[in-house]
């Protein structure tokens, strides 16, 4: 299935890209940044206002940059599967391959200024923060140099400098803090936005439907994105879930659903978003989407359901093949051209996971820090019972 058609004037926009590809002096099309107008594939569906234009603004820098980092995305996971099994990750692992499009779009449509906060499946959306693949590895295997120091693990990837607030490994626990982050954005006049992850999971949570009764009732700028992958660990959402119209779950809140397959129908639902929030206060987003491991790594993924439904989704839905079938179509990027980028991205990925590996794991002083405020006199006790005056850098 194509993920999306130009729509009739959009043809005038690419003949500079595809003369350029048969021209003997071929520039690159990735700082072609003339406008395309895309349709989306599926159409969104409301609660409470208005839908969002299908037709997508975006140009073939864009596109290119959506499969480059969704493809880095992607290999990242894989290598972290390889990891856990060889046992250099430990602890608690969950991936995010299938719903990479969520990361990059919602990126495309936002500033760092905006805030973004989710749970434990939290290594993508730091990639699309700027975080980088070796702190990233290096987080999940325990290191020093890992985003977290080393201290977080897989689910508590961090990154302020980005307004990155986690990474949170206790379900719906997020939501609350999310809504305190738009509450300073308002209270500070920032002109941001703070963006809420959760899955469908956390969905039933009573925190959730606190927080966002206080979110409406004070009009904070919090998009609550609820990711439905459609399982909540081992349970489907039509086992957990009377009413699984998630986007509707605000009754008073206004909601959006959105394929969240396609980067530029999350793009464009974060921008109508963004923009829905900064005047009139919070909307939820339902993005409906996959994922192609377990739960974590513990859960081989196919007692719930089948893998004939996984291979299923891959093939109509996959959010990064259906990226390479429009830069294919459109001329934007030849098939060799993707596979070599690919080839890089492998390579990128596996000079990380080497780097990630010399690194160093924190001092076992370092269990005592970050505890308690600094200078407070509190005292903790090593291994071998020796007093430690507890001391944060």
């Amino acid at each position: 299935m194509a993920l999306s058609r130009l729509s009739s004037r959009s043809n005038t926009f690419l003949k500079p890209a595809i003369t350029a590809l048969h021209s003997p002096i071929r520039r690159h099309v990735s700082t072609d940044t003339s406008p395309i107008t895309i349709e989306t594939a599926v159409p969104f569906t409301s609660h409470l206002c208005e839908s969002p234009s299908r037709s997508v603004e975006s140009s073939s820098e864009e596109i290119l940059a959506f499969f480059r980092d969704m493809a880095r995305m992607r290999r990242m996971e894989i290598a972290a599967d390889c990891l856990y099994k060889a046992k250099l990750i430990r602890g608690f692992c969950h991936l995010y391959d299938g719903q990479e499009a969520l990361a990059v779009g919602m990126e495309a449509a936002i500033t760092k200024k905006d805030a973004i906060i989710t749970s434990y499946r939290d290594h993508c959306t730091f990639i699309g923060r700027g975080g980088k693949l070796v702190d990233a590895f290096s987080e999940l295997m325990g290191r020093k140099t890992g985003c977290s120091n080393g201290k977080g693990g897989s689910m508590h990837f961090y990154k302020k400098d980005a307004s990155f607030y986690g990474g949170h490994g206790i379900v719906g626990a997020q939501i609350p803090l999310g809504c305190g982050l738009a509450f300073a954005q308002k209270y500070n006049k920032d002109e941001a936005v703070t963006f809420v992850l959760y899955g469908d999971g956390a969905a039933n949570q009573g925190q959730l439907f606190e927080a966002l009764n206080i979110a409406a009732l004070w009009d904070l700028p919090a998009i609550l994105v609820c990711e439905n992958n459609h399982y909540g660990m081992g349970t489907a959402t039509w086992r957990s879930a009377k009413s699984p119209a998630y986007f509707k779950r605000g009754d008073y809140v206004p909601g959006l659903k959105v394929d969240g397959m396609d980067a530029l129908a999350v793009k464009q639902a974060c921008k109508f978003a963004k923009e829905h929030a900064l005047k009139n206060g919070p909307i939820i987003l339902e993005m409906d989407t996959y994922r192609y491991h377990g739960h974590s790594m513990s859960d081989p993924g196919s007692t719930y359901r089948t893998r004939d439904e996984i291979s299923g989704v891959r093939e109509v839905r996959d959010p990064i093949e259906r990226v390479r079938k429009l830069l294919l179509s459109h001329d934007i990027a030849t098939e060799k051209e993707l596979k070599d980028m690919e080839k890089e991205i492998r390579k990128e990925v596996d000079d990380a996971v080497a780097q990630a590996k010399e690194s160093p794991v924190p001092d076992s002083s370092e269990l005592f820090t970050n505890m308690y405020v600094k200078d407070c006199g509190v005292e903790s006790f090593g291994a071998d019972r020796k007093a430690l005056k507890v001391t944060l850098p």
